[in-house]
């Protein structure tokens, strides 16, 4: 896997470049000390991940990450040195598709690196994910469900968490349904985004706790690297199988115990996103009487999970981003509460 390093501090940079080559088959592609120079060395040699600090001159690592995305699109993972003090920069920077956020680690007197297993299980994720394409849906049990009320399921990556405040700010603050959020997002940055999501909704956004039921009017977020699924009762729990799965949490775990465990059809939305995550259990939930909806290309910041529901006839609707809402409300006043 060759990799880009994009950072402004030469001990931070050299910290990452000794992280990188430490794991045999990963290479530095190239080094850029601003998002200036990043932007355009992505556009000469385009590597199979970008490490991307945010805090630098030129140009920071937002409008970086939002101009590579544009133009020459790849996996951009974001390193910064603290981020519960940048994490409204991060959020910024996942919203123009970055995919993860991680510390930067740091390299000590003794020439060794310290504190970079987060950075390297991130990658080794990323590296897992070339291949996941083959992915099979889990295992649906034959499991009387609960007589519930409908259920909104959300599952975005790359340009999510944008995309998902744009939707929830969108609802009404007596929206009768409970809401599910899966975003491909590190279990250490979760609580953070639950934070953001909270700023930008008119009714309570929390973290998915171990069984626990989705509540009516309330978002629960998947917070954790194991898997969100319901078990029977309709109670939240957390698997780590599949454990070689490289997309955490699972949209497609998340959407398929739905069918077996939540009897009420609701709507299943898939969003912007790098690869196919959820696009099998988006068609299990269209078997299931759902009304599935998938984002268009023109509104996302990576039409891939999407196109991949698309391919499939996962989704009963193409939709762009900003007509989402209307609909999930329209499907809502139509009854189906």
């Amino acid at each position: 896997m060759r990799i880009g390093i994009v950072n402004d501090l030469l001990l931070a940079r050299e910290a990452l470049r000794r992280a990188v080559v430490s794991v045999s088959g990963y290479s530095v592609a190239w080094i850029a000390e601003d998002g200036g120079a990043a932007v355009r060395q992505a556009r000469l040699d385009r590597p199979d991940v970008i490490l991307m600090d945010l805090v630098m001159p030129v140009m920071d690592g937002v409008e970086a990450t939002r101009r590579i995305m544009a133009e020459t699109p790849c996996p951009i993972l974001l390193v910064t040195a603290s981020l519960g003090g940048n994490f409204q920069l991060v959020l910024q920077a996942l919203g123009h598709g970055g995919l993860d956020s991680v510390t930067t680690p740091t390299l000590l007197p003794d020439g060794r690196v310290a504190d970079a297993s987060e950075l390297l299980s991130r990658l080794a994720r990323l590296d897992r994910a070339s291949s996941a394409w083959n992915y099979h849906a889990p295992r649906i049990n034959a499991v009387s469900p609960p007589r519930e009320t409908p259920l909104l399921a959300l599952g975005a990556s790359t340009g999510g968490p944008d995309a998902l405040g744009r939707i929830l700010g969108a609802l009404p603050a007596a929206f009768p349904w409970p809401v599910v959020v899966i975003q491909h997002i590190s279990a250490e940055f979760a609580p953070n985004l639950v934070l953001w999501l909270q700023s930008r909704c008119p009714f309570p956004v929390e973290v998915a706790r171990e069984g626990a039921t989705p509540t009516p009017g309330t978002v629960s977020v998947a917070a954790t690297d194991d898997h969100l699924v319901l078990r029977p009762g309709g109670r939240f729990a957390h698997v780590p199988e599949p454990i070689d799965y490289p997309f955490r949490p699972s949209i497609d775990e998340f959407f398929t115990s739905l069918t077996t465990h939540w009897a009420r059809p609701g709507v299943a939305v898939l969003l912007t996103g790098m690869r196919n995550d959820g696009a099998r259990g988006l068609l299990a939930l269209r078997k299931s009487g759902w009304l599935t909806v998938a984002q268009d290309e023109a509104s996302c910041i990576v039409y891939g999970m999407p196109k991949a529901a698309a391919d499939l006839d996962a989704a009963e609707r193409i939709l762009p981003l900003g007509q989402i809402a209307g609909t999930i409300l329209t499907h809502v006043m139509r009854g189906h509460a």
